[in-house]
């Protein structure tokens, strides 16, 4: 019996290695799961697994007489469901309700609805993962002005960035969480700020800067103030510290908004 030992991120992958160090296709070969691959930390980095690959002959000689099916054809598809994670909104979950429980608080992560559109090249599906937070001590999980939500959402979104997607139908998978409709009231805030302070502008004729905001909370100023006649809007600063400056008269020669927008 031939054999090696091989090491790989996945099952898949260290099947595929062992495979081509035997000089055997796939379904030619089995395996043996030495050491199962360790989680690090927030389970986004870990060791690796460990695979004993071996060929001893059994399933070339029952497909030469084509009597069955290799039974390393299924486990290879099975590593790959695996690696897919196969529901990929159950795994955010999983994931972000384990970052709430490292948090102290006691509070669970759901998905509230899955939301899919045909992308531009009208081949493939873009797919958004709503996760609504429940419980107590959500104050915590939403942070100052929502930076602790904001956080928790890169998050989620690396951590679904890392696994492989199914190209014949998700091109482009993303993650948007939300804390007691906080995203829509804080919507809401933003507007009623710009359309307040677009009347102080408008009334003393100098030009008014805001506090630091997200990229996100930017656009929402930049459209609001978009509709009010007399005023426009650029941003100043760099990354955590970019503001918006709601300014007096018309802006006729530049559509504002960020470079980074």
């Amino acid at each position: 019996m031939e054999e090696v030992t091989v090491k790989a991120k996945t099952v898949e992958e260290a099947l595929q290695k062992g495979a081509e160090l035997l000089g055997k296709k796939v379904e030619d070969v089995d395996y043996a799961i030495l050491g199962e691959a360790k989680k690090g930390f927030l389970k986004m980095f870990g060791s690796e697994v460990e695979v004993k690959v071996y060929c001893d002959g059994t399933n070339s000689i029952l497909e030469d007489a084509g009597l069955a099916k290799s039974k390393s054809e299924s486990a290879v598809k099975d590593a790959s469901a695996d690696a897919d994670f196969k529901e990929t909104e159950e795994k955010v979950v999983e994931f972000l309700n384990m970052v709430i429980s490292d948090m102290n608080v006691n509070a669970k992560a759901s998905v509230s609805r899955i939301d899919e559109r045909l992308s531009k090249d009208g081949k493939t599906y873009d797919k958004d993962i709503h996760i609504v937070i429940t419980g107590s001590g959500l104050g915590m999980l939403i942070g100052r002005h929502g930076d602790v939500l904001d956080a928790l959402q890169y998050l989620a979104n690396i951590f679904v960035g890392r696994y492989p997607k199914n190209n014949s139908k998700h091109d482009y998978i993303r993650v948007i969480i939300d804390i007691e409709n906080y995203r829509a009231k804080r919507e809401e805030t933003l507007k009623a700020l710009a359309r307040r302070v677009s009347s102080k502008v408008l009334a003393t004729g100098r030009n008014f800067t805001l506090e630091p905001m997200s990229a996100y909370e930017r656009r929402i100023i930049h459209s609001e103030v978009q509709h009010i006649k007399g005023v426009h809007t650029f941003s100043i600063g760099t990354e955590t510290n970019r503001r918006v400056v709601i300014a007096y008269g018309e802006d006729v020669d530049v559509v504002d908004l960020d470079d980074d927008e």
